[in-house]
C-alpha cells in the first residue's frame, strides 16, 4: 500500500518524478562513463585545443584539447560518490550520537550538545575549508572534511525527535516488558525517526555535491588531472569570455543535480510529512 501511494503521488507531481529521471540518468551515467564516455577525459590533444561545441566534440574542448563532455561524465562518478557517500556516514553518525543525547540526557547530553553547538558554530564550507587545508588534498580529506561539518545538522534533529519519542506510550511500554535502553533505543525509538531522516539526507545530498565542488574549485579537493566538475570550473575560469562553453557545462551538471536532489527533497517532506499531506 505504502508503494502504492507514493507512485499516486509521483503522478500528481511532474517535477518530482523528472527530479528522480534525472537522478537515475546521473547515477547510470556514472555507472557506465567508460562506455559512454567519446573519449580519454585525461587524453591531450594539442590539435584540438579550445574547439567550441561541435558535432565531433557535443561539449567543445578544453585549453588541452581533452573533450569537456567525457569529462564532464566521469565528473559525476567523484561528485556522486562524494553526496552520497558523506550523506550516508554523516546521518549514520548524526543519528547515533543525537539519539544517545535525547535518550539518555543527563552528561551526555550535555557533552554531546555542546559539541553540536561547536560543529555549528561556524560557517560549514569555511570550517571544511579550514579542515581540508590540514589534510593531503583527495577524495579521502573532502570526505573526512564533510563529514565532520556534515553530521552535526542530523545530530540535532534526531536529538529533537528523541526527546518527543522517549515520552510515548509506547517507550513505556518496552520498558514495562523489560527491554533494555539500548533496545528501546535502536529499535523502537530511531526506525520512527527514519521518515524526517530521509527527507534531510535527500536535502543534503545537493549540499554536499555544491561544497565538494567548492573545495575542488579552491584546490582544496581532488587533484588534476582527474576531471572533477568543481575543478573543470576553477581551471577554466581564465578562459570565461573568449571559450564560455568550459565553464557552461560543468556549470550547469552542478546546477542541475543540486536542483534536482532539492526537488526530490521537497516532495519526499511533503509525502513524509502527515501534516503536509493534502
Amino acid at each position: 500500500m505504502e508503494w502504492e501511494t507514493l507512485i499516486k503521488h509521483l503522478k500528481k507531481n511532474s517535477w518530482a518524478v523528472t527530479s528522480l529521471v534525472i537522478i537515475l540518468v546521473f547515477i547510470l551515467t556514472a555507472f557506465l562513463a567508460p562506455l559512454l564516455s567519446p573519449y580519454d577525459p585525461l587524453s591531450i590533444n594539442l590539435d584540438s585545443l579550445k574547439l567550441p561545441p561541435s558535432g565531433s566534440h557535443l561539449f567543445g574542448t578544453d585549453s588541452k584539447g581533452r573533450d569537456i563532455l567525457s569529462r564532464v561524465i566521469f565528473g559525476a562518478r567523484y561528485s556522486l560518490l562524494i553526496g552520497f557517500a558523506v550523506t550516508f556516514t554523516s546521518i549514520t553518525f548524526g543519528i547515533i550520537v543525537g539519539a544517545l543525547a535525547g535518550y539518555f540526557r543527563g552528561k551526555t547530553d550535555i557533552i554531546i550538545t555542546m559539541l553540536i553547538d561547536l560543529v555549528l558554530a561556524f560557517p560549514s564550507l569555511l570550517l571544511a575549508i579550514g579542515i581540508s587545508v590540514a589534510l593531503p588534498p583527495g577524495i579521502m580529506s573532502v570526505f573526512l572534511a564533510l563529514t565532520l561539518v556534515g553530521w552535526a545538522p542530523f545530530a540535532r534533529l534526531i536529538r529533537g525527535i528523541v526527546l518527543s519519542l522517549r515520552e510515548s506510550q509506547f517507550v513505556d511500554a518496552a520498558k514495562v516488558i523489560g527491554c533494555s535502553p539500548l533496545r528501546i533505543l535502536f529499535l523502537h525509538i530511531i526506525p520512527n525517526c527514519l521518515p524526517i531522516t530521509i527527507v534531510a539526507a535527500s536535502l543534503k545530498i545537493g549540499s554536499f555535491i555544491l561544497s565538494e565542488s567548492a573545495l575542488s574549485f579552491l584546490g582544496l579537493g581532488i587533484q588534476p588531472p582527474t576531471p572533477t566538475w568543481g575543478s573543470m570550473v576553477s581551471l577554466n575560469r581564465t578562459y570565461l569570455l573568449s571559450s564560455p562553453w568550459m565553464i557552461i557545462f560543468p556549470g550547469l551538471a552542478i546546477m542541475v543535480t543540486v536542483l534536482v536532489f532539492n526537488i526530490l527533497g521537497d516532495f519526499l517532506r511533503d509525502y513524509l510529512d502527515p501534516h503536509l499531506r493534502l
